[in-house]
Formats: structure tokens, C-alpha cells, sequence
């Protein structure tokens, strides 16, 4: 009976690593570069550039000096210093004193009760700014001289009234080699980037206006709006209370019927979300159930099927070897060689250590573990603490 059992979950482990497979292999060719080439029949639209700063000193100077150093001509940058404590300051006077006409440094209000830290600051950016395109940028993030220009180039190229780049992360320490790479697996595994943008051709009209906002993804480090959009949506206010304001903004604009483009960051925009095990444990941890629209049964059945899918086919080859099985190894042996084929294909797309494409199962009991907390911190409503403020 317990091989029977087995034997269906190594099936479905295998199936489902084969589905998965087709729609990695399609992303990889429809989640798309920013276009760098312009038609010399559209006028370079006005961007402005926001930035929310709170104790950013580690990262701060990096992001600004990327931004000085634009092939676009017709851009400002806004940078929010959200009540830092730390060196904050004295980097965005420093930088502003030398750009004085490029860069303007907005003095964060108080926090209403009612906000979180990131959407409020990002709502005070989005009003004081005066771009034709709004481009909010997280302080951890840096860019390549063309990125700007790419940014513009995608809004006129794919009508598009958001756009949402994925940066290609900087990876240091060996958890961070670890587990950011699964973030990237379980977008471009699960989701056609494509249909981030349009219509699912075989899907029937009524049945994707109930099921667009499945279709909605975004990445908070890199979104930008035209402003008209930005406004009718009702900008970060829309999304006051959001932990993952990001991927609520993405399906505002679908839901009102707006268009949304995807694209990776390799070779224009790059990111160090985290530089400790600690800190990226107490990152993740602040929006991990809210990423699965906070259901907790949601959550737990998505535990369930990673174990299945990447736990599972590991502990069932040296099983079958004991018990000799040949069944069971083969199908333990042909999901191992999945996994592995899918993480490879990702680690050479965005520029990875190939060799961590071999600790996938140790990153996805990482998430196991951070899912125990997260569920514990739901059933007695302890809440998390990022950067001196209760999420």
C-alpha cells in the first residue's frame, strides 16, 4: 500500500515537473529584455525616478551613481528619506549638492496609522514627482547607463501603461545562493510571462475577466507607470495596507482593463536584496503568506506539493535502492534530473553559480522552515519587524 502511494506522488511529482518545464521554456523566450532600440517616430518621454529611503546608507550611493550616468536625457530623480537614522542623509546631501538640477531630496512625513512604511512613501513620491513616467525604484537596486531609455523605449513599444522588471540578483553569501533563486523558479515555472500582457488565446473572454488578476505579477525593486495610469488607479493609495503592494498595484491595473508588461533585469537592472541569512529570513518572512493572498490553506497545500515535487523523488532513489524498486528509482531519478535541468536553465539565464542549482532541495526546506514561523506568527498574531516598523 505505502509503495502504491509512493509510486502516484512520484508520478505526480513527475508530471508536474514536466508542465512546469514547458512553461519555463516558454518564458525564456517571452520574458524579454527591455528593448534598447527606439523608434525615431516617438519623442523621448519625461521620467521621473523614485526612490524611498529609509537607512539605505549601504546601498544608497550605489543606486544614485547609477543614476547620474543615464544615456536618457530627459529624466529627474526624487529620492524620499523616509525618517532615517542612520548616514542616509548625508549621502542624499551629498548627492544632491552635486546634482542639484538632476536630483530633488523630499523629507518623509509621519506614517499614518493606517499605512505601511513602503506604499506611504512611495504615495508621497508619486505625488511630488512630474515625469510623464513614474519609475520607483527600491534603494537596493542599481542600473546600467541604457536602463532608462530601455524603460521608456518598453512603454512605447508595448503600449503598455505598466511595466515591471525582474533584476538579475546579486547573490553573496551561500543561503543567498540558496534560496533567492527559488523566488525566480516559482515565477517563471508557474506563470507564462506572456499572459502577464495579454489575453490567454484559448481562454474565453468572460471566463478571463473573473481570472485576470491570476495573470497579474509584479516586482516592487523595479515597477513604473505612466502617470495618468498611475493616478486613475489611485496610486499607492489604492494599496495602503498592502505587504505586497507590488503584485495589488499589477492587478489594479489589469482590473481596469489597463496593460502590464514583464522583463527581466539581466544586463539593465541588478539588485542585493539581502546580505545575511538573518536579514533575508526576517525580509521574506514579512510578506511570505501574504504572497499567497494570506490563506492559510493555500499556503499549506502549496507546502504539501513542494515536498511531493522536490523532497519527495531525493528521500524515494535511496528508498528503491534498499528495497529494490526499480520503478520507483526511475521516476525518482527522472524528477532529480528535472529539477536539476530546470535550475541550470535558470542559473545560466541570470547569470547564477550553477553549482547551487544542486542545494534546490536544501532551499526548499529553508521555505519550509520560514513557512512553520509564518504559520505560527498567524495563529497568535505576532507580527514581524523590518527596519524599525511593524509589518
Amino acid at each position: 500500500m505505502a509503495i502504491t502511494i509512493l509510486f502516484w506522488c512520484l508520478c505526480f511529482s513527475l508530471g508536474y515537473l514536466l508542465f512546469t518545464s514547458i512553461i519555463i521554456i516558454r518564458n525564456r523566450f517571452d520574458l524579454e529584455a527591455l528593448p534598447m532600440q527606439r523608434s525615431a517616430l516617438h519623442e523621448e518621454l519625461k521620467i521621473s525616478v523614485c526612490i524611498p529611503a529609509r537607512n539605505e546608507e549601504k546601498n544608497l550611493a550605489r543606486l544614485l551613481s547609477s543614476l547620474v550616468n543615464q544615456s536618457c536625457t530627459n529624466y529627474n530623480v526624487y529620492v524620499l528619506d523616509d525618517q532615517s537614522d542612520d548616514n542616509t542623509p548625508n549621502i542624499l546631501k551629498s548627492f544632491h549638492k552635486q546634482h542639484p538640477a538632476l536630483i530633488t531630496v523630499l523629507q518623509g512625513k509621519t506614517k499614518p496609522d493606517d499605512w505601511l512604511g513602503k506604499p506611504w512613501a512611495c504615495e508621497q513620491l508619486g505625488m511630488a514627482a512630474d515625469g510623464n513616467i513614474l519609475l520607483f525604484l527600491d534603494a537596493d537596486t542599481a542600473v546600467q547607463p541604457d536602463t532608462l531609455k530601455g524603460i521608456s523605449n518598453a512603454f512605447e513599444k508595448y503600449g503598455a501603461d505598466m511595466i515591471t522588471v525582474w533584476p538579475q540578483q546579486i547573490l553573496g553569501t551561500f543561503w543567498e545562493k540558496t534560496v533567492i533563486p527559488l523566488i525566480y523558479y516559482a515565477l517563471v515555472s508557474i506563470l507564462p510571462a506572456i499572459y502577464v500582457y495579454r489575453k490567454p488565446r484559448w481562454m474565453p473572454s468572460f471566463l478571463y475577466k473573473k481570472l485576470s488578476g491570476s495573470f497579474a505579477a509584479a516586482n516592487g525593486q523595479c515597477v513604473a507607470f505612466r502617470k495618468e495610469a498611475y493616478r486613475s488607479i489611485g496610486g499607492h493609495l489604492s494599496v495602503k495596507s498592502e505587504v505586497v503592494e507590488d503584485v495589488q498595484l499589477a492587478k489594479n491595473v489589469k482590473s481596469n482593463g489597463m496593460r502590464l508588461r514583464m522583463f527581466h533585469g539581466v544586463g539593465s537592472v541588478s539588485c542585493r536584496m539581502y546580505t545575511s541569512n538573518k536579514e533575508m529570513f526576517q525580509g521574506l518572512r514579512k510578506n511570505f503568506l501574504a504572497g499567497f493572498n494570506n490563506s492559510i490553506s493555500i499556503f499549506l497545500l502549496a507546502a504539501i506539493v513542494h515536498i511531493v515535487v522536490f523532497i519527495l523523488p531525493l528521500f524515494s532513489l535511496f528508498l528503491s535502492l534498499s528495497i529494490f524498486a526499480p520503478f520507483i528509482f526511475y521516476l525518482s531519478l527522472a524528477s532529480i534530473t528535472l529539477i536539476l535541468m530546470q535550475r541550470l536553465v535558470l542559473s545560466f539565464w541570470f547569470r547564477w553559480d550553477p553549482i547551487f542549482s544542486f542545494t534546490h532541495p536544501l532551499g526548499v526546506l529553508w521555505f519550509q522552515w520560514l513557512g512553520i514561523v509564518k504559520v505560527y506568527d498567524y495563529a497568535t498574531g505576532r507580527k514581524t519587524n523590518w527596519k524599525g516598523r511593524s509589518v
